[in-house]
Order: structure tokens, then C-alpha cells, then sequence
């Protein structure tokens, strides 16, 4: 049987895990009799834990809120894992780096000596984006009432402002009208954030920049959610960012025969589907935000290409090849030497 303090921490775990664990369960689990569990419920009350017995044929307990914070409990795996989430806050494009900051420190000082050790031995070293192209920070407290609209299902009024060009001032941006949205839900993509939503005003499905959003009080009726193109919030994201319109699939597909081996090219085909004609020939069908993007994409393979369709890839090709051919051709005629 495990020693008390580890087996009360266990039992808070359990707890927290879940809503309602039968009396019996929870003695299973924790390979203990149905008194010790008893007893141990006790305890953690007595520590502050707010515990409530659930009435039922099997009897049980759950873990209900309370008013009052009591002494955190952490296993070694939650105290790294908060550690690490703690550290790496400051790239999450929410602007909480010094509050994640002070959060560990406070969470540290409330541990005990050995779990204080092993978070103290852990350091995440985070590497951001040159200063050139520094990821733009959100308000926490923009994301928290976009946040409660996703989950309270109201329509949002916002302000939203339009990208601007190198150099340019607050006046030049024209006044616009606020967009009226449903909002479906709140998303990371490449470090930022943003939010998916129903435009009401257009009728379509926009994905906005939490950045550029300033959000107006206070916020609409209440909405039925529309079902989102795609059906997965992940896969609508991610083809809206290729240039696809939501369904999931790339705007342009073209299909190839290329002079490689089908080993060979699945190496370093991600979204596309390969298929061997032979030992050293294979079909190739992929997709691209582009037909000249989807081009250049198969002419980076050192191979001869067939192009099967569509028409628009052999145009792209034609447009790629003479672009490549002027480039050659004013190249000078003494190539610098390599350094």
C-alpha cells in the first residue's frame, strides 16, 4: 500500500479527473479498501478540500467547487508540465509573458523542496521570430470575452482593424463600419491568434485576427451554430490559409509523371498521393495554393516530368520555363566564383 501523503495525492488526481467515482472505483484504483477510502476523503477535507458525497445505489464522491484555495497538490509530471507551459507563455501571441512569470514563481514557492528542485532544473530556452517579424501580441482580456462568446454561443460587435502597409499612421487607415459576427471558435495558427466566425453582414465564414479585433459591449443575441464547411475547425483553418475555400481541399491539384522512384519522392511529399509506374517512374498528385506554386513545387525534384493535367498546370509550367529561361539568359557570362 503506497504511504499516505501519496496516496492522498492519487486520490486528489483521481478526483479532479472526473465528475462523480464511485466508492468502489476509487478503492480499485487505488488497490486500498473502501474505509481507507473513507478516511482519506476525510483528510483531504480537512486540508480544504471541498468534497461532497454523491448518493446512489454504488455510493461516491466529487470533488465540488470551493471558495477558498486550498495547499496545491502537484505529482512530479504536473509539476513539469506546468513548468514548461509557464516558460513557453511568452510565445502564445497572448501577451501573458510576465504574468506566466510571476505565476511560476508563485506556484514554486507554494512546492515542496523536491518538486521546487526539479522545475528549478528546468530550463526551456525559447527561440521567437527575429525582430524583423515579431509575432503581435493579444490582450489577455481581448481573447477572454471572444473566448466567452465562442462558449456562451453570442453574436460579437466588433471593431476590426485593417493590415497596414510599411510606414503607415493610425490616419490612414479609413473608418469602417463594426462587423457583426457569430463566433465559432478561437484558434492558433503560426503563433497568433484568431477567431472564426459567421459574418452576418456577408454571409460567409471569415477567419479575423485577434490582434486587429477591439471588441464592443455589449454582445448580441444568442445564435444555433452553424456546422462548420469541413466539419473540423482544424482542417477549415488550415485550407483557408492555402487559399482553399474551407472544404479542405487545395485550389489548385494538378496530377505528374516524374523519373523517380515512388520511395523517392514520398519522402518529401506531405499532402499528395504517389504511386509507382515502375523502378524508376511514379505518379504524382498534389495540390497547391497555386498553379506556378504547384509547378515550381514539382520542378524542385531533379527529375524529368510528364505533366498529366490539368491544362492550367502545363500553362504554369510554360510561364515558369520561360521566366527561368530569361533569368539564364541574363546571367553573366563568368559565374562568381563559389565561396
Amino acid at each position: 500500500m503506497p504511504k499516505t501523503s501519496a496516496r492522498l495525492l492519487s486520490l486528489l488526481s483521481l478526483l479532479q479527473a472526473r465528475r462523480d467515482w464511485p466508492g468502489a472505483l476509487l478503492a480499485e484504483r487505488l488497490d486500498i479498501s473502501p474505509r481507507t477510502v473513507r478516511r482519506d476523503v476525510d483528510r483531504l477535507r480537512e486540508l480544504g478540500y471541498p468534497i461532497v458525497a454523491v448518493k446512489g445505489p454504488d455510493g461516491g464522491y466529487r470533488l465540488d467547487a470551493g471558495t477558498q484555495l486550498p495547499p496545491l497538490l502537484f505529482d512530479d509530471e504536473q509539476a513539469v508540465a506546468l513548468a514548461v507551459a509557464l516558460q513557453t507563455a511568452a510565445t502564445s501571441g497572448a501577451g501573458i509573458g510576465e504574468a506566466a512569470a510571476r505565476a511560476l514563481n508563485t506556484v514554486r514557492q507554494v512546492m515542496p523542496v523536491r518538486l521546487r528542485h526539479r522545475i528549478d532544473t528546468l530550463r526551456v530556452t525559447v527561440v521567437e521570430r527575429p525582430a524583423s517579424r515579431p509575432d503581435p501580441q493579444v490582450d489577455s482580456s481581448v481573447l477572454m470575452t471572444l473566448s466567452a462568446a465562442v462558449h456562451a454561443r453570442e453574436a460579437l460587435r466588433f471593431d476590426y482593424a485593417p493590415a497596414s502597409p510599411p510606414g503607415a499612421t493610425g490616419d490612414d487607415r479609413a473608418e469602417s463600419p463594426p462587423r457583426r459576427v457569430q463566433p465559432h471558435h478561437l484558434v492558433t495558427w503560426g503563433g497568433r491568434w484568431y477567431l472564426v466566425a459567421w459574418d452576418l453582414d456577408r454571409e460567409d465564414w471569415r477567419t479575423f485576427r485577434a490582434d486587429r479585433i477591439t471588441p464592443r459591449t455589449p454582445t448580441g443575441p444568442r445564435f444555433t451554430p452553424r456546422e462548420l464547411p469541413g466539419g473540423e475547425v482544424a482542417a477549415f483553418v488550415a485550407a483557408r490559409f492555402r487559399g482553399s475555400d474551407g472544404s479542405g481541399g487545395w485550389p489548385c491539384r494538378g496530377e505528374v509523371i516524374l523519373a523517380l522512384p515512388a520511395a523517392v519522392v514520398s519522402r518529401y511529399i506531405r499532402d499528395g498521393v504517389v504511386e509507382a509506374l515502375g523502378p524508376n517512374r511514379c505518379r504524382l498528385v498534389l495540390g497547391s495554393w497555386s498553379w506556378p506554386g504547384l509547378a515550381a513545387a514539382v520542378g524542385g525534384f531533379d527529375a524529368d516530368i510528364e505533366v498529366v493535367g490539368p491544362a492550367e498546370l502545363r500553362d504554369a509550367f510554360a510561364r515558369l520555363a520561360r521566366r527561368y529561361a530569361n533569368a539564364a539568359a541574363d546571367a553573366p557570362t563568368t559565374p562568381p566564383p563559389i565561396r
